[in-house]
């Protein structure tokens, strides 16, 4: 069973310092940060070691999505960099979901506790428009279906997919998935890009196992305190 703030991943999507501040200011509160495309492509490897030098456990959310081939090299090089959680896509299909499972696999023979796979399935930010716009017909909830059931058959050990989805993932994943939810607000919070969302205590009700917050965390005034409001949220 999880803690309130294990289940907490803070999204440093922010340049290297703010990110290096945010960690140091939440040393001892927060468990997990997110470090996206944006910091990782600025700053490599070095980002995660700087963060598990904090003490902060890191989910790798580089949403990896190319031939089996270079997964299987990317999610090995990734684990290798100290990827506690890494995200790929599964619109990528089983065999390149599958690559990624041998590559962090193999990487595992060298750190204590295997990188674990976390599968996308349809984007917080998109609604039923727009993903009718790149020519997927069906609801929004039979294509996360769909690809949650084909990535944990090929390797996956859960899914990324809306709170709103959280609990038809549970049902269908059963309680050992993984269930990481983005798109998660605090009442009275603004909505920014996020499309499909729900409250902290929402989301954990409804089935996930972890929820993603940023801006309401590391744009507030005290980001700690309202790290910790969150947390008695859930508690």
């Amino acid at each position: 069973m999880l803690s309130a703030s294990e289940r907490i991943i803070v999204a440093l999507d922010c340049e290297r310092e703010e990110a290096l501040s945010l960690a140091q200011r939440l040393r001892g509160h927060a468990q997990w940060v997110k470090v996206g495309m944006t910091l990782y492509y600025a700053c490599g490897p070095e980002i995660v070691h700087a963060m598990h030098d904090a003490g902060l456990k890191v989910f790798l959310d580089l949403k990896l999505h190319d031939i089996p081939h270079q997964i299987h090299g990317a999610a090995r090089s990734a684990s290798d960099a100290g990827a506690d959680i890494l995200s790929i896509h599964g619109l990528g299909a089983g065999a390149m979901i599958a690559a990624a499972r041998e590559g962090v696999n193999e990487a595992a023979a060298n750190r204590e506790d295997r990188t674990k796979l976390v599968s996308i399935t349809v984007l917080t930010s998109m609604n039923q428009q727009s993903l009718a716009s790149i020519g997927i017909e069906c609801s929004i909830a039979e294509e996360v279906q769909r690809l949650a059931t084909l990535a944990c058959s090929h390797g996956s050990d859960g899914i990324v997919c809306s709170p709103q989805e959280a609990a038809a993932m549970r049902t269908l994943l059963g309680p050992e998935a993984l269930i990481v939810t983005p798109g998660v607000r605090p009442a009275g919070a603004t909505l920014d890009d996020q499309q499909r969302v729900a409250t902290p205590a929402q989301a954990i009700a409804d089935g996930a196992s972890m929820i993603v917050i940023g801006r309401p965390i590391t744009q507030a005034q005290d980001p700690v305190a309202a790290f910790d409001a969150i947390v008695e949220e859930l508690k």
